[in-house]
């Protein structure tokens, strides 16, 4: 099966560049709906679903290949070898974020720029870092997604939303969760919160944009900052959007960065 079927993957827009949509964990597509419109006047914009998440093919997943993010950084770079992607901007959420480092580095000049939104190399803290969690908190946090998947969505997306005033983003979140296959589900957030990706930043070679949001339990103030002293020639711009997904709760906001940056 090709990687374009197996993720799902949209092709829209009519630019001479590319531009790739990477979504967050638990997230899909979908999620970029209020962003990625914006840039199909001077982009082809790719979108596509992680395994186990959207329109993708669930039935190819492979635990030992999506046992760490190595695996989903091997889907981005088939996609975009089928796609003959090269100098493109890859812009990604979250994990994401990492999964095109990683896909960068393994596929040299498919991509000539990258955004991260909302980007954490590391989410438990260790000495001299902070990563925003314990590690005995990420241990409790997958024992209770493990145990009951749906009541674990429901109580965690509005505090990942982060947008109390907007029940809404929060609703859509944990919506978007349950939707994702369980055991997938489980494995991806194993793959995502016990990761350590801080090795990889001085890999990225291309100049890159990391949008840090303000009041973001998953990836507090000094994630971004330590991005960017590792990230080579690296951009840091604080949005004013509160939470972890601003391109749900402050697209514009997003669109208006990304665009001042490519």
């Amino acid at each position: 099966m090709s990687a374009v079927t197996r993720h799902n993957v949209h092709v829209t827009g009519t630019g001479p560049r590319v531009m790739m949509f990477a979504h967050g964990y638990g997230c899909d597509q979908m999620m970029w709906r209020h962003v990625s419109h914006h840039f199909e006047t001077d982009f082809r914009v790719v979108l596509f679903d992680h395994i186990g998440a959207g329109g993708s093919d669930a039935s190819t997943y492979d635990p030992q290949r999506y046992s760490t993010l190595r695996g989903y950084a091997d889907d981005v770079v088939d996609i975009a070898r089928e796609l003959e992607l090269t100098d493109a901007i890859y812009v990604g959420h979250s994990v994401s974020a990492m999964i095109g480092v990683l896909a960068a580095a393994k596929a040299p000049g498919v991509f000539g720029k990258m955004v991260m939104v909302a980007p954490s190399p590391r989410y438990i803290d260790d000495v001299g870092y902070r990563g925003g969690f314990t590690a005995a908190q990420i241990d409790d946090l997958l024992e209770s997604l493990s145990a009951n998947h749906q009541a674990w969505s429901r109580q965690m997306a509005p505090v990942i939303m982060g947008n109390p005033g907007r029940p809404e983003l929060g609703e859509e979140l944990a919506e978007s969760f349950c939707r994702t296959d369980p055991d997938i589900a489980r494995d991806f957030a194993h793959a995502t919160f016990y990761a350590d990706n801080r090795g990889d930043l001085a890999s990225v070679t291309v100049p890159t944009l990391i949008l840090q949001c303000t009041d973001d339990i998953i990836a507090p103030p000094e994630v971004g900052e330590y991005i960017r002293d590792h990230v080579p020639g690296s951009r840091l711009v604080v949005l004013d959007a509160t939470g972890h997904c601003p391109n749900l709760s402050a697209p514009e906001e997003v669109t208006e960065a990304i665009r001042s940056f490519v």
